[in-house]
């Protein structure tokens, strides 16, 4: 999810280059073992290889579930992966948000063509940016073009920020207003740009319309609804409860750190979930599948446009990637210092993959996930 940069930025919120995914969508990953026989293991082990410290990976049909996982859940040690291990999410938890206000939608408590100004009188002025201007739907798509707050987190910057600052707290509209110190990138509607900013109004507007937190509304609609026991939404909390592996990060120095406790405020809405690869299956089967979304709120959702920094296409809260059999399916990728995700849906939610690493890896891991999903996705298909 979190990212300086526009080239690292793209890396984390949604795909590689276009380059990038058509090699992965065409199997073009590190050898797998010859010993090995479950195809499965091969590509978890692939993406071990690779660099990461410790991968995990769950798939799902209607008539099947298969786990793998390889490395360790502490560098330096022995100690396997937890079996459906919780880890933060990243950016995956925008599928989350997006996914409420739809519901909102739905229940015609808001529209997807307010703006921001109308729901959040003045939080977006400045330097170009005008609330008055935004509508809800382009905060979802990524078209505001409002500024990302993530350069301005020390945190996420550095290993002395991470040291300096990973148990600070930030409140929502805090985050924006470090974004607006920024220049709008382009008049609203009128480019594509991924800015978590966009998610962390979202979730402001979640508050405003129902007079509760982000946080209980998403519990209350998702989380509890699915029975997602490993997922959650831990507001300040710097630790992450129940099984869970080590994460580590190198800050793009080549020596990485245990980065595992962090306060996740400063994702507030647009990345601070923590949840299990079968959670995540379960969600995006859930919703691709119509129990979340009315069909007219899933079609907004899955109605996409060109990203064009990013070669694919997106949606409300949801990448549109093409499959190597043919078709697309549909996802979103994150990171949060040191986790990474990958998950994807067939169009009908009949078919699910899920992969998370505790490192940051580099392009030949992200190659290696995105081709376990697409792989997955498309086996057995007829």
């Amino acid at each position: 999810m979190y990212a300086l940069g526009r080239r690292r930025r793209v890396l984390l919120g949604l795909a590689g280059s276009a380059a990038a995914l058509l090699a992965a969508a065409s199997g073009l990953t590190a050898a797998a073992k010859p010993q090995q026989t479950d195809p499965l293991q091969r590509q978890v082990d692939a993406i071990h290889e690779s660099g990461a410290v410790g991968v995990s990976a769950e798939v799902a049909s209607p008539d099947a579930r298969d786990r793998a996982r390889a490395g360790t859940a502490e560098r330096g040690t022995s100690r396997p992966m937890p079996s459906n291990g919780r880890f933060r999410i990243g950016s995956a938890t925008k599928t989350f948000t997006a996914t409420v206000v739809l519901q909102l939608v739905g229940e015609g408590r808001m529209s997807l063509a307010d703006t921001v100004e109308r729901w959040l009188p003045g939080v977006v002025r400045g330097n170009g940016d005008d609330g008055s201007r935004v509508t809800v739907r382009q905060l979802l798509q990524h078209t505001s073009g409002i500024p990302d707050t993530l350069p301005h987190i020390p945190a996420l910057r550095s290993a002395d920020g991470y040291r300096a600052e990973r148990f600070r707290t930030y409140t929502p509209r805090e985050l924006v207003g470090l974004a607006m110190r920024d220049g709008t990138e382009f008049p609203p509607g009128d480019g594509w740009s991924y800015s978590n900013t966009n998610y962390v109004l979202a979730a402001m507007i979640i508050h405003e319309v129902t007079g509760r937190s982000w946080a209980r509304e998403v519990n209350d609609r998702i989380i509890r609804p699915l029975r997602l026991r490993g997922t959650s939404t831990p507001g300040t909390f710097p630790s992450i409860r129940g099984p869970h592996a080590q994460a580590y990060a190198a800050f793009g120095t080549g020596t990485a750190i245990d980065v595992t406790a962090l306060n996740p405020s400063m994702a507030h809405g647009s990345g601070s979930i923590i949840s299990t690869t079968h959670d995540l299956n379960r969600f995006y089967r859930a919703l691709l599948g119509g129990r979340l979304l009315a069909p007219a709120q899933l079609a907004e959702m899955t109605t996409t446009k060109d990203a064009p920094e990013l070669g694919v296409r997106y949606g409300l809260g949801l990448g549109e990637l093409p499959l190597s059999c043919g078709g697309s399916y549909f996802g979103h990728p994150g990171e949060l210092l040191g986790h990474h995700t990958w998950s994807g849906v067939t169009r009908d939610g009949s078919r699910t993959a899920a992969v998370y690493t505790t490192s940051d890896g580099g392009k030949e891991t992200q190659e290696a996930m995105r081709t376990l999903v697409d792989r997955e996705l498309c086996r057995n298909r007829p």
